[in-house]
């Protein structure tokens, strides 16, 4: 099994996949915060017996989207699940398919009333669909095919885009006036996650970045970083995103990645805890990140990175009794509460699984229960 392979397979599994779109719509109307760097709370939206969250996108604080999946060790019981949070408390979204949704990786909206998950199908095939509060129905593109696969999807203004692999290169899928289209990379690899213009995957020895322009996605020069990938990207502007990952260089040994955009190339940043694993980015609009992942040296305990004019800083949240491991697989901020919030999973002595909401911010009470 090749390294991609490899993880491809946890991805399908674990749902490391993160696909989260660019800034919240409300973000620039929100005043700048003077700290957002408090752990505040620990909750679940309770998914059946082994669940976990893969994505997470707040369009206001009365209004997050969750994707992810339960019963993920079970192949006959494993469905996708999309859940709600309207202010007060998390529900289930139905998905009125026949086939059913298996793990759903990415979410986005173009509106509130019009939000699409991306994922697997239980047919064998990627898994498309839009909805709203009252439920979801699949969406299938004419040209999608068993063996493709689906990582992120990004929806705007009469546009949706899609993206993953199709025979060992990136796939791009596109819904632009009315029509349907596909664009198969030239380079080898898979695309994990598209914002606006600009997708991020790897090769299977280095970072690939895509850029959409003039009717077409083109791949962009990046830093040369043997073993390196890309899993998120957040997008500010056509002169600022921040795209994460890591860097593999053998059996268990990954070192964390970022590179930022200023909207001439592509650099790297300098990151503090060096072993930990970058899943998902989210911003402000204005500049500053906040990075989710994992870190193995502190395994029980929720792992943030926060990023500012080019400088990174650890956040930390509290270890809950009876877990050994906490990994954060996306971030969303809410703008007008000035605070995050990372979804992900939980993991006990057992290996069974937990669906996990962390809150990151001002120390106010935070509606974040089920």
């Amino acid at each position: 099994m090749t390294r991609r392979t490899l993880r491809r397979a946890l991805t399908l599994i674990l749902a490391t996949s993160v696909a989260l779109p660019a800034a919240t719509p409300a973000a620039h109307a929100d005043p700048r915060p003077a700290a957002i760097d408090a752990w505040q709370e620990s909750t679940s939206v309770r998914l059946t017996a082994d669940g976990s969250l893969s994505d997470v996108l707040a369009l206001s604080s009365g209004d997050v989207w969750a994707v992810g999946q339960q019963q993920i060790w079970d192949v006959w019981k494993n469905r996708g699940t999309i859940r709600h949070w309207n202010g007060e408390r998390w529900s289930e979204v139905a998905i009125r398919d026949a086939t059913g949704a298996g793990n759903l990786r990415a979410i986005s909206a173009a509106a509130p009333g019009e939000v699409w998950a991306a994922g697997d199908g239980h047919d064998g095939l990627p898994y498309l669909a839009r909805g709203d509060v009252s439920g979801f129905d699949r969406v299938r593109p004419p040209g999608l095919r068993s063996g493709d696969w689906l990582g992120g999807v990004d929806a705007g203004d009469e546009r949706v885009t899609a993206v993953g692999s199709r025979d060992g290169n990136g796939l791009i899928v596109g819904w632009r006036e009315g029509e349907w289209t596909f664009q198969v990379t030239k380079e080898e690899g898979a695309l994990y996650a598209v914002a606006g213009a600009f997708a991020v995957g790897d090769t299977g020895t280095a970072p690939l970045i895509m850029h959409y322009a003039g009717g077409t996605w083109k791949a962009m020069p990046v830093p040369s970083i043997p073993g390196g990938y890309l899993r998120d990207i957040q997008v500010d502007s056509g002169k600022r995103a921040l795209a994460v990952g890591g860097v593999y260089s053998g059996p268990g040994k990954v070192e964390p990645l970022a590179l930022a955009w200023n909207g001439k190339r592509w650099q790297r940043l300098a990151l503090p805890a060096r072993g930990a694993r970058l899943y998902g980015v989210t911003g402000d609009g204005k500049g500053r990140y906040w990075i989710a992942g994992y870190d193995p040296a502190h395994a029980t305990e929720p792992f943030m990175l926060r990023c500012e004019k080019r400088s990174c800083e650890i956040i930390r949240g509290g270890a809950a009794e009876g877990r050994s491991s906490v990994r954060l697989q996306a971030v969303t901020y809410l703008a007008g509460r000035q605070a995050v919030w990372a979804v992900g999973h939980a993991v006990d002595a057992k290996e069974r699984y937990t669906d996990v909401v962390e809150s990151f911010g001002p120390r106010s009470p935070e509606p974040a229960k089920s």
